[in-house]
C-alpha cells in the first residue's frame, strides 16, 4: 500500500525511517501487505538524501495519486495543512497527524469530513509523542465517565523545572541549556507561556467529554514567574512544582480545562515524572487513576505513534473507525476561577498576624535565606477567585495552584 508523508523535518524524516525499517514486521500486522513511501511533501532541497527520487514540492502530485491512500501530515502548522489535509479527506484518503495545532483548531471539521468520505483521520502523535493515551482514553476506557484528567505536556518546561528544582538552576540557566540541547526553541515562548500544552488539553478534552474545545476557551499561565525561591518553598511542603494541563468535568454541558503550574505532592505519580517526559494522568469513576508515561516528544517517539496510525488506517480501509467528538459552544468551558475549589501556595510580602486574620486556617513554609517580611503558605480549599478577595491589599509575589492528583 502506498503512503505519502507531508513534511520532512523531525517527525516526518522518522516516520519515513520507521516504516523502512520495520518493513520486516510491518505486513504482519495489516495481512501481509507492504508499505511503501511513495512521495515525500516538502519545499526544501534534500540533496543527497537516500529518498531524494521521491521528493516534490507540489502537493497536487500526492492529491491526484490514486495509488496513494494514506498520508502522514508532520507540517506543522494550520495552514497549509489545513487545507491540504481538507482536499485528501475529500478525494478518499485517509490522513494521519502529529499536527497539534491543527487538530486544537480544525480537528472537528476534519473528523466530519473524514467521516463524510468514508476515511480515517487519525491523531494518536497530537498528544504526548510517543505515548499512547488517545486510544486508551476513547476505547479502553471507554466504560468509565472521566472525571477528569491532568497532564505533564510539555517536555520543554518539565526539562526547565527539574533543573530547577534538582540544580538549583535559575529559570534563565535552565532555559539556556534546554536551547542548547535542542529541547526549546530559539523562541521557546509556545512552550514556556504553556500554548503547547494548552492546544493538547483541547485534544483531550474534546476526546473524553465529546464536545470541542479551542485554545482560546483554556486559560493559560506557563513558568516563567517560577524562582528558585518557590521552588524551595513548596520541597519544604514535599512537593515539586510541574506545568500541568488539567480538565475537570463539571456536568453534561461544562467541564473546566485552564494550563498553570501547579504545585504536586511527592506522593503523586505525577512529582517523578522528570526531564523531558511526559505523563498523563486520567481519573475514571469506575479504573480510578491511571497514568500514561512516556517520551512526549523526538524524532522516533512521535514517529511510532504516526506509524502506527497508518498501520490502523491500513487496517480498516473498508470501514471507518468510530472515532471523534462533536460541536463545542461558548459557554462550554466555564470559568474555573469561580467554580473550581481547592488549596494554593501564596507568597507574599508580608507576616504571619495578618495572614492569620485573613485565612481562618494555613500552612507554613520556610526556605533558607526567608527574609523577615516575607511568608508563604498554603491556604485551605476555595476558589480562586476567593482567594483575590482575600489578598486585597497584599503584596503578593506568587500564587501557583495546589493539585489534587
Amino acid at each position: 500500500m502506498k503512503v505519502a508523508v507531508m513534511g520532512y523535518g523531525t517527525v516526518g524524516s522518522g516516520v519515513v525511517e520507521v516504516i523502512e525499517s520495520h518493513s520486516d514486521t510491518i505486513p504482519q500486522k495489516i495481512g501481509g501487505e507492504t508499505l511503501e513511501v511513495a512521495r515525500i511533501l516538502d519545499l526544501r532541497d534534500f540533496p543527497g538524501d537516500p529518498h531524494e527520487a521521491l521528493f516534490t514540492k507540489d502537493f497536487n502530485d500526492i492529491l491526484n495519486d490514486k495509488e496513494i491512500k494514506i498520508v502522514a501530515e508532520t507540517m506543522g502548522g494550520v495552514n497549509p495543512a489545513f487545507d491540504f489535509t481538507m482536499k485528501l479527506l475529500k478525494a478518499g484518503k485517509s490522513v494521519v497527524t502529529s499536527n497539534k495545532e491543527l487538530v486544537a483548531q480544525k480537528g472537528l471539521e476534519l473528523l466530519k469530513a473524514a467521516e463524510e468520505n468514508g476515511v480515517n483521520y487519525l491523531i494518536e502523535a497530537s498528544v504526548g509523542g510517543g505515548i499512547p493515551i488517545i486510544r486508551p482514553l476513547t476505547q479502553c476506557l471507554a466504560a468509565n465517565n472521566i472525571e477528569g484528567i491532568a497532564g505533564i505536556l510539555n517536555g520543554t518546561t518539565n526539562f526547565i523545572l527539574t533543573m530547577m528544582i534538582e540544580q538549583g538552576m535559575s529559570f534563565d540557566e535552565a532555559l539556556k541549556i534546554a536551547q542548547e540541547k535542542g529541547y526549546a526553541e530559539k523562541d521557546p515562548t509556545a512552550d514556556v507561556e504553556g500554548h503547547d500544552a494548552c492546544r493538547k488539553v483541547c485534544i483531550l478534552a474534546s476526546l473524553a467529554f465529546g464536545k470541542h474545545v479551542y485554545p482560546s476557551q483554556v486559560e493559560t499561565e506557563g513558568i516563567t514567574n517560577i524562582s528558585l525561591e518557590d521552588v524551595s518553598y513548596i520541597n519544604s511542603a514535599g512537593g515539586v512544582i510541574k506545568l500541568l494541563g488539567q480538565i475537570k468535568y463539571i456536568s453534561k454541558d461544562s467541564i473546566a480545562a485552564f494550563v498553570s503550574p501547579a504545585v504536586v505532592y511527592n506522593g503523586s505519580q505525577l512529582a517523578s515524572v522528570k526531564d523531558v517526559f511526559n505523563a498523563v494522568l486520567v481519573r475514571g469513576d469506575a479504573v480510578g487513576d491511571v497514568c500514561f508515561y512516556g517520551p512526549g516528544a523526538g524524532k522516533l517517539p512521535t514517529a511510532s505513534a504516526v506509524v502506527a496510525d497508518i498501520i490502523d488506517c491500513a487496517k480498516h480501509t473498508d470501514r471507518k473507525k468510530i472515532f471523534g467528538w462533536g460541536a463545542g459552544a461558548e459557554d462550554y468551558v466555564v470559568d474555573y476561577k469561580s467554580t473550581i475549589k481547592m488549596p494554593f501556595y501564596v507568597r507574599a510580602k508580608a507576616d504571619c498576624a495578618r495572614v492569620n486574620s485573613v485565612f481562618s486556617e494555613v500552612k507554613y513554609l520556610s526556605r533558607k535565606g526567608q527574609p523577615s517580611d516575607e511568608v508563604a503558605f498554603i491556604t485551605d480549599v476555595m476558589t480562586e477567585n476567593e482567594l483575590t478577595e482575600k489578598l486585597k491589599g497584599f503584596e503578593v509575589i506568587n500564587i501557583i495552584k495546589v493539585t489534587n492528583y
